[in-house]
């Protein structure tokens, strides 16, 4: 097992460098990449499975052993995530290269996306098995790096502008995490995370404080917790649909990651979760009442991640077995459902022509199959019974309730209001995007409304051509500013959307057991398990 532990990072690095040189085989670097991350995949179910049944193990790299060398640990937890991004990283790969040219932009420097983008990947991974704070520094900053490749694809001059906002925020957290882990190692004399339990607790008590403030600062706004999460909804709709939708399923689950080892192996006890469980609802509220005032698809969602980022932080913040459970199984669902949704937000924009709700409508008899992979994960997002939301909010109020606390209480009340109206932004995409006649849009696309005509089986009153105007059987006239080639979505781009509403389901219909491995990985991730299989014997 141990040999298996540096392979998530170590090959999609090695791939990378071979993508870099098959920079003028796109096919070739399409295969060697989706065929890297399905072996990934593969070796992630083999460490889930091995974790479960055999317990954590750590691995010493190079032989140095822990704490004098670089130490990769793999728990249940740690496991878990490594298998649901792997499983995103590699739909969100297939779904772009079934777009054509990896972005949708035909401008875009295809040869790059590969090595990026598996770059991007090999630093998630460390991120997940790091054993020591710089290590897992360095696991930030190799997806940050690539992160801010893939986000400027095309180089157009929004992505630009979104860019430098994203870049600048990354690099402050950055400095913020660096910082601390000075600061941390100045006070401990280490960094290696399982010394760190041991070693934390014996500081005065200010000094505590100060570390672990600044170590929460840099992960909250890696994990877009408010009030730092300004950046988020500028940042992520600019990017192409698969960067777009890899950035929001899975990137600041990386922070809550982290937020979760901080708080319960280097600073057990809860001594930070009254101001938690602040953040933690202010996050739900503040998101939500930005999503609800949106008119773009890709906006409202990037406002609603931010809102139930709120709920994670709620079961972390407890620092209960039952919450962290709850916690988990809910990163886990949401990574999988948030990805969906923007990667239908792109087929949307591939068959609507944009992601207005100004322009769009009629979607559902235009594409009903469409109407189908939106509904499913946005009645999942919203919480609507029997789907994943819905189980994983439930753990989390009844952890609250076992809390018993009037701000548990205050968290759960604004739980609900957020499911409420997350529902009703839903909602708003559902009645202006799919359910209403494309005629009756504030800024109509002709052709939209010429496909939902043919689709009702009514004659178009006018034909494609060109740039001539429509009459609508609503007496309004609406001017053709696209060209009149059909808008064809790729099987692939469908039918990899698909396998994920499928893998959403899947969350519901195997909820018992995957709530058990969540269990299981919240009794496992605390300091004691976590010193013990690191250093071994008392810890020492």
């Amino acid at each position: 097992m141990n040999a298996l532990t540096p392979l998530p990072v170590l090959l999609p690095l090695v791939a990378a460098g071979v993508t870099l040189v098959l920079g003028r085989f796109p096919r070739a670097q399409a295969a060697v990449s989706m065929t890297t991350l399905s072996a990934v995949l593969g070796i992630s179910l083999a460490l889930l499975a091995g974790t479960h049944f055999s317990g954590p193990h750590a691995t010493a790299v190079g032989g140095w052993t822990a704490p004098f060398g670089i130490v990769l640990m793999v728990d249940r937890l740690s496991a878990l995530m490594l298998v649901v991004s792997t499983i995103v990283t590699l739909s969100v790969l297939i779904y772009a290269v079934g777009q054509g040219n990896d972005s949708g932009d035909n401008d875009t420097p295809v040869s790059i996306f590969h090595p990026t983008y598996l770059i991007m990947t090999a630093g998630v991974s460390d991120a997940f098995i790091a054993g020591d704070l710089f290590n897992m520094y360095v696991g930030f900053e190799i997806l940050l790096s690539a992160s801010y490749v893939l986000l400027t694809l095309g180089g157009t001059e929004s992505r630009v502008r979104a860019g430098v906002t994203y870049v600048v925020v990354s690099l402050v957290s950055s400095m913020i995490f660096l910082i601390a882990i000075g600061f941390v190692y100045g006070a401990t004399g280490t960094v290696n995370i399982a010394q760190l339990a041991l070693r934390l607790g014996a500081l005065p008590t200010d000094v505590q404080m100060l570390l672990h403030v600044g170590l929460l600062v840099a992960f909250a706004i890696k994990a877009a917790v408010f009030p730092l999460s300004f950046w988020l909804p500028d940042s992520y709709p600019t990017a192409p649909a698969p960067v777009t939708a890899v950035f929001a399923g899975l990137l600041t689950k990386v922070g809550i990651y982290a937020i979760i080892r901080t708080e319960t192996v280097m600073f057990p006890g809860a001594t930070l979760s009254v101001p938690l469980m602040w953040l933690a609802g202010l996050t739900m509220l503040v998101g939500i009442l930005g999503a609800i005032a949106q008119t773009d698809i890709k906006r409202l969602l990037s406002f609603t991640l931010v809102s139930h980022i709120g709920y994670m932080l709620f079961g972390v913040a407890l620092g209960t077995r039952a919450g962290l459970a709850a916690a988990i199984y809910y990163v886990v669902h949401h990574i999988t459902v948030q990805t969906t949704l923007f990667l239908v937000a792109g087929l949307i924009e591939r068959r609507g022509g944009s992601t207005s709700l100004r322009r769009l409508g009629g979607l559902a008899k235009v594409s009903p199959i469409l109407g189908v992979l939106f509904f499913i994960p946005a009645m999942n997002l919203a919480g609507i019974p029997p789907f994943s939301g819905f189980l994983g909010k439930l753990g989390l109020f009844r952890a609250g309730v076992a809390d018993g606390s009037w701000l548990a209480y205050a968290l759960i009340g604004a739980g609900v209001a957020t499911s409420l109206l997350t529902l009703y932004a839903i909602g708003r995409v559902w009645n202006y995007a799919f359910w209403r006649d494309p005629v009756d849009a504030e800024e109509p696309d002709t052709r939209l409304v010429e496909d939902y005509r043919a689709a009702s089986g009514a004659a178009s009153s006018a034909g494609r051509h060109g740039d001539a105007a429509v009459d609508t059987d609503a007496g309004r006239r609406v001017e053709t500013t696209v060209d009149t080639e059909t808008r064809a979505v790729p099987h692939v781009m469908t039918g990899v959307t698909a396998a994920m509403v499928g893998v959403s389901v899947l969350l519901t219909v195997c909820a018992g057991p995957l709530y058990s491995i969540s269990e299981a990985a919240a009794t496992g991730v605390h300091a004691q398990s976590y010193v013990h299989t690191v250093l071994g014997g008392d810890g020492q």
